[in-house]
């Protein structure tokens, strides 16, 4: 059975940095399940898909043609198909896209399979919201990542004004309440820490902090 780490949290929570870093000290394979939501709006976009046809968005999301990869520094690229779509993913209208997207039991059940193949014989870290209670329920280190809304938001924005895209610091802050609202009271794989997770608030901490206590906590763990 691969090591498998889980990290969940609400958006802004630093789960994706915190992952790619983790990944990367363990050697471990990376699951952005989040890009894959994103990745399924994006298409039925493209497609004339209303982002409500859980159906329709299904039968997309079974057949999906991408690839996650990285340039020669390091940055990230996603392609769906020849196109490559990282930066436009990455905006913030993508990502509540997917949070509509992710509440369609038809598209969830369709990404399940496709998530799990993600477990690699030499590790996993899998980012997401319902890593550690649905898709790998067994995970031997989970860890629940949460951040004050407010401080939440800021990352987001930084992050955003980085990557040269546009930001309003209170748009965000509406955008994010109401994403939180959305993502904890689905119906299907609602956002919610497992009864085993490790909870850790990032509020005051660095991204390098977080990571450190997770490595941490996964040798104890692994060894």
């Amino acid at each position: 059975m691969p090591y498998i780490i889980t990290i969940d949290g609400p958006s802004g929570s630093g789960k994706g940095t915190v992952s790619r870093l983790v990944a990367k000290a363990l050697g471990f394979a990376l699951l952005d399940s989040g890009a894959l939501y994103r990745l399924v709006a994006l298409a039925g976009l493209k497609a004339g898909v209303g982002l409500t046809d859980g159906p329709a968005l299904a039968r997309l999301a079974s057949r999906l043609d991408i690839r996650f990869g990285s340039t020669n520094d390091g940055t990230e690229q996603i392609w769906l198909g020849v196109e490559d779509v990282t930066r436009a993913i990455r905006s913030e209208e993508a990502g509540n896209n997917a949070s509509i997207v992710a509440a369609l039991i038809p598209v969830r059940e369709a990404l399940l399979d496709r998530q799990r193949r993600f477990a690699q014989n030499t590790g996993l870290v899998a980012d997401g919201r319902d890593m550690g209670t649905v898709v790998f329920p067994n995970a031997a280190l989970k860890i629940f990542l949460v951040a004050d809304a407010s401080e939440r938001a800021l990352r987001r924005y930084k992050q955003l004004k980085e990557k040269g895209l546009p930001a309003s610091l209170a748009n965000l802050s509406q955008e994010i309440a109401e994403r939180d609202r959305r993502d904890a009271t689905r119906v299907v794989a609602p956002l919610v820490a497992s009864a085993d997770a490790v909870i850790l608030d990032s509020t005051h901490l660095t991204a390098a902090e977080v990571v450190a206590t997770v490595l941490s906590l996964a040798k104890e763990r692994f060894e």
